[in-house]
């Protein structure tokens, strides 16, 4: 199969001001922040609507004690449900027009998530480390391959959106005094890794097999900074063809699920302790909940620093490389389809909106903690930040089911062999250089994070 891009870019970019409710990245945004102003202006108002709606089923051993809890809080679920329906109706209804499409394939993809909620909380799931995530990823993938998904479910997979609204909900768990907590050396550790594995991936791609250039910065994205929703970040950033996004997918999701099991048995082979070993994780884990899943196997320590290394390290680069590479698409690959050089609009017109949303809720964030007299650290972790967590996990298990839904084995296993070869020159320098990092030079310093 020919990977090299063969479809003329448009001269003219859009994405600007002109068309903002045409856009998921936008939608994205304004839904997120909208829900964490929302979170803040009810619990200011002595209102716990968000901490009621959102339903967290508690581990269990038998199925009678999911099912009871399940059946204790029926309008819980009810309304949580119509939360989501009705703000995603809103997007859907700018986007695509298709509500009552959406509304039916949404309904199923709801109860399938409340389904997958209920499995993952089983104490047979939390004993082999299969986080919710993952197990909506596995269930997906399951259905898709036996069934032929019907049209009125696939309008309620909408992946990218899913995946966009979760990042901007994201800011808002990541305030910047957390990552002012992480110092240097999670940034210093983040970026040697996100440089080296992206420049291998794309180096080998361009030089040695002739890949696409945007084709080439998609799979390194998906490989250097935070996966999937870097993959999708950047391949809409630089324009790449969407198949060449599904295959950057495809490889994260077909890697991630290998290092979930190589990475755990790699540390207690070698006898890493947990916070080194978290660190590791967070270098060499493409996928957040993946990621999560292996950190959580070894013990609370090891989540702590895997999320400084994941979550707060790379995946804050996003909105760094799209910048950069949405310049370097706009002023070096898009010279060849006209003479008139690109002004600094288009760079703003490239620009994942969405990543500014997770700037502006993390911010926000900041400010409600800096402000102590307002709100207690206390209220502010248990009435907003905790719900607000909670409902990224809702869109987090949207994402990993649509993703799921949408993949067939024999597409995973058709990628094809350059891009798979690119994608693993990554993994290979990706590897031993997050071990190297993590464990022999930094080592000393991710044992101290408790």
């Amino acid at each position: 199969m020919d990977y090299k891009s063969t479809t003329k870019k448009s001269k003219t970019p859009s994405g600007g001001w002109s068309d903002p409710w045409k856009h998921e990245d936008y939608w994205a945004m304004w839904l997120g922040l909208t829900i964490v102003l929302l979170a803040i202006v009810l619990w200011s108002n002595g209102n716990n609507f968000m901490s009621w709606i959102v339903l967290k089923i508690p581990n269990y051993s038998d199925y009678g004690t999911a099912l009871s809890f399940v059946s204790s809080h029926k309008s819980t679920l009810l309304i949580l449900y119509l939360f989501f329906l009705s703000l995603f109706s809103i997007a859907v209804k700018a986007l695509t027009g298709e509500v009552k499409r959406f509304f039916v394939g949404f309904t199923f993809l709801f109860l399938l998530s409340v389904l997958v909620s209920i499995w993952g909380s089983w104490d047979v799931m939390k004993l082999y480390n299969v986080e919710t995530p993952l197990l909506a990823l596995v269930v997906g993938l399951v259905i898709s391959n036996l069934f032929k998904i019907p049209a009125w479910l696939s309008s309620a997979l909408q992946t990218q959106f899913y995946i966009k609204l979760g990042i901007v909900l994201m800011g808002a768990s990541l305030p910047f005094t957390l990552i002012v907590k992480a110092g240097t050396t999670a940034f210093a550790q983040a970026t040697i890794i996100a440089l080296a594995t992206f420049l291998t991936i794309y180096w080998t791609g361009t030089k040695l097999l002739s890949l696409d250039k945007r084709f080439a910065a998609t799979l390194a994205a998906g490989g250097s900074i935070c996966g999937v929703s870097a993959s999708i970040a950047v391949g809409g950033t630089v324009k790449a063809n969407k198949q060449h996004v599904s295959i950057a997918i495809s490889l994260v999701i077909l890697w991630s699920i290998v290092m979930i099991f190589i990475l755990p048995f790699a540390i207690k082979v070698l006898q890493i302790p947990p916070g080194p070993a978290g660190a590791w994780i967070g270098t060499s884990m493409f996928a957040d909940a993946p990621g999560m899943a292996a950190a959580a196997a070894i013990n609370e320590q090891a989540i702590k620093t895997f999320t400084l290394m994941k979550v707060v390290g790379r995946d804050m680069f996003i909105g760094i490389w799209c910048f950069i590479l949405a310049f370097t698409s706009v002023t070096r690959w898009d010279n060849r389809y006209g003479t008139t050089k690109p002004n600094a609009s288009d760079v703003w017109i490239r620009f994942p909106k969405f990543v500014i949303g997770f700037l502006i809720a993390s911010i926000i964030i900041t400010f409600l903690a800096a402000a102590p007299n307002f709100v207690s650290a206390k209220a502010l972790d248990n009435r907003i930040i905790n719900p607000i967590i909670e409902i990224r996990n809702w869109a987090f298990i949207f994402t990993f089911l649509s993703i799921g839904l949408t993949s067939r084995l024999k597409e995973l296993a058709s990628v094809g062999w350059k891009p798979f070869a690119a994608f693993t020159a990554g993994v290979l320098v990706n590897l031993p250089l997050g071990y190297l990092l993590s464990v022999l030079i930094m080592g000393n310093y991710w044992i101290t994070v408790k």
